[in-house]
């Protein structure tokens, strides 16, 4: 099979750098990754064969995280459970305040605060089921997990939607011309939030969950 007839979310596990070359175009490789490359590139609207060359110049860097189940686990929460939480709150005071002083400008991001907000909120209740229920029962050797691996797979769904409104709000985390330094800072750091949560649920929904659970049903 070639290249571009192989699934985004397969490139992504087997091709050490790739999620960075698909964060660079916009290509969804979390949610949205069980299509083919030459798909995922036409749905975005980027070139193809630009996309191919810069996966093949890969030299195969160093790996995002770790293969061994346990390992895996105490690094998606340490690396991505915890920095979401620290990093969350001040996203929303920035957010907030940039709507409060920039309100009457053409280019203010309104209801990003909420959305913010918002994300906190439902992120904090997904990752503590995670943390409290699902990841315990995978490291106590647990292996038929169908069925709450599809809940937090709907999780994600939602998740997704909400970063492709994150990137609207923001114009893609690209600040006017005319932005003060809370709005370049605001802006940065959703972009940082995006890249975050989209590895994030890379590594969930691409490495982990599949070794717990039947993913052609959770998928159905």
């Amino acid at each position: 099979m070639t290249m571009q007839d192989t699934l985004v979310k397969d490139i992504a596990v087997t091709v050490p750098g790739a999620t960075a070359v698909f964060r660079r175009y916009k290509i969804d490789f979390c949610c949205k990754g069980g299509v083919p490359l030459s798909e995922a590139a036409a749905t975005r609207g980027v070139d193809l064969n630009s996309v191919l060359n810069d996966l093949s110049a890969l030299k195969g860097g160093e790996v995002e995280a770790p293969d061994a189940t346990e390992a895996l686990i105490f690094y998606i929460v340490e690396r991505y459970h915890d920095v979401h939480r620290a990093e969350f709150p001040e996203a929303i005071r920035m957010a907030r305040r940039v709507e409060a002083v920039h309100r009457d400008s053409p280019d203010c991001p309104h209801g990003l605060g909420d959305l913010l907000a918002i994300m906190a909120h439902e992120l904090d209740e997904h990752q503590a089921v995670e943390e409290q229920m699902l990841f315990p029962s995978m490291l106590s050797g647990q292996y038929d997990l169908t069925h709450p691996v599809a809940r937090m797979m709907s999780d994600h769904e939602d998740l997704g939607a909400q970063l492709e409104t994150l990137a609207q709000l923001t114009t893609d985390f690209i600040p006017p011309n005319s932005a003060c330094t809370t709005w370049r800072a605001l802006y940065a750091a959703c972009q940082k939030l995006d890249t975050d949560l989209r590895v994030h649920l890379h590594l969930e929904n691409n490495i982990l969950f599949p070794r717990f659970a039947d993913m052609s049903l959770v998928t159905a």
